[in-house]
């Protein structure tokens, strides 16, 4: 288990995989100069309920992680958590996306060849020429 501390003043623990996403999360809002809210729900052995803390890029923030490999990310994850950061209740934990990634598309593979022609060539040299079609069709 990895810690969250705020300012000296919020301490929780997150799985080290979860704390690796809010780490990515809450980093690159704060390095555009965006503050924000991050809420998490307390455990029942400290009395549960939630606690939400307001961050800003002056926040004294330490992400301690409990193992010494930093874990795989989730590009699914990442964009789970960038969408609910930015609304209006701010950051919270949201359940990992399972199954493959939805968001990328399959694209056909892209070749290049460097001109050959006149009509190719640029007053800085030659041009490279992209075009997307399959392998079995290029030169």
């Amino acid at each position: 288990m990895g810690r969250f501390i705020v300012d000296a003043l919020a301490k929780v623990e997150f799985e080290d995989r979860a704390l690796a996403h809010l780490e990515r999360v809450i980093t690159s809002k704060l390095r555009r100069n965006e503050s924000f809210t991050f809420t998490w729900r307390e455990d029942i052995s400290t009395g549960g309920g939630r606690t939400t803390v307001w961050l800003h890029p002056s926040s004294n923030i330490l992400f301690k992680f409990h193992g010494s490999r930093p874990p795989q990310l989730n590009r699914d994850w990442l964009h789970a958590l960038t969408e609910v950061a930015a609304g209006p209740h701010g950051l919270y934990i949201v359940p990992e996306p399972q199954g493959p990634p939805a968001h990328r598309e399959a694209r056909e593979p892209m070749t290049f060849r460097i001109a050959q022609d006149e009509q190719d060539f640029s007053p800085h040299g030659p041009v490279i020429l992209g075009t997307e079609c399959p392998p079995e069709q290029t030169r």
